[in-house]
């Protein structure tokens, strides 16, 4: 249920895994995702049963309407019902409050300031990337007393860079807004991979303190690929700070 967690300074991380759920074939078993199919009721149990292995109140867990941009929105709690924003990362001043993002080869990305009481969740696919999402949740960060030198950076399950075929036009047009994104499949075609892109983003931001998660979702049964299955669930990352 939840494959990988971190813990630091009160700033706490989590990934999940497909498993532990009640959702049926084919978004078994631990889907989260709401837009892609599956029953309701089942992805309500899904976040219900997530939230407990987190020890999270689910009604205090923030989830966004992800379109692939650059839009962040900061909150202080819940959204109301209907209200959820399309954008691709939250970030929140408020402890207690877990922000959430969505993935199935995508980057997720989660950011804490513990002294600044400051986190922020980032969903980073190639479009999201290329277009500076991830800085521009550190931008938002640093306006609400963040600052990079602290931020303590992890990115989850996603698509590796030896399997993310693209197009060799695809390819260039990525590199050149992020050289570190320039990537060969393992079976020698062009390929892009989003976590080092991500990384290098970091980085130049001066955020030192980086882990990435290292599983493929395409190569992992564990985990959801949109690639390789395309009907399927979606997988979580959680951050928060007590």
């Amino acid at each position: 249920m939840i494959g990988q967690r971190y813990e630091t300074s009160g700033a706490h991380f989590a990934f999940t895994d497909r498993w532990g759920g009640v959702s049926a074939v084919p978004y078994e078993e631990l889907n989260l995702g709401g837009a892609v199919g599956d029953e309701p009721g089942a992805v309500r149990a899904n976040r219900g049963r997530a939230a407990e292995a987190l020890g999270l109140d689910p009604a205090r867990v923030v989830w966004m309407n992800q379109v692939h941009g650059a839009d962040v929105a900061e909150v202080d709690g819940p959204w109301e019902t209907g209200e959820i924003p399309s954008v691709d990362a939250i970030v929140t001043a408020r402890r207690g409050l877990a922000l959430a993002v969505l993935t199935a080869d995508c980057v997720p990305v989660l950011l804490a300031d513990p002294v600044a009481g400051v986190v922020g969740a980032a969903h980073a696919g190639r479009p999201g990337m290329v277009a500076g999402v991830v800085p521009a949740a550190v931008k938002r960060m640093t306006e609400l007393g963040a600052r990079p030198e602290r931020i303590v950076a992890r990115t989850g399950p996603a698509v590796c860079g030896r399997c993310y075929e693209v197009p060799e036009a695809m390819r260039a047009e990525v590199a050149a807004v992020e050289p570190a994104a320039y990537a060969e499949t393992s079976w020698g075609t062009p390929a892009v991979d989003v976590t080092a892109g991500v990384l290098a983003q970091l980085s130049r931001l001066g955020v030192t303190d980086i882990g990435a998660s290292g599983v493929c979702t395409l190569e992992s049964r564990d985990h959801y690929s949109y690639r390789r299955d395309r009907t399927t669930g979606r997988l979580a990352g959680y951050v928060w700070l007590i």
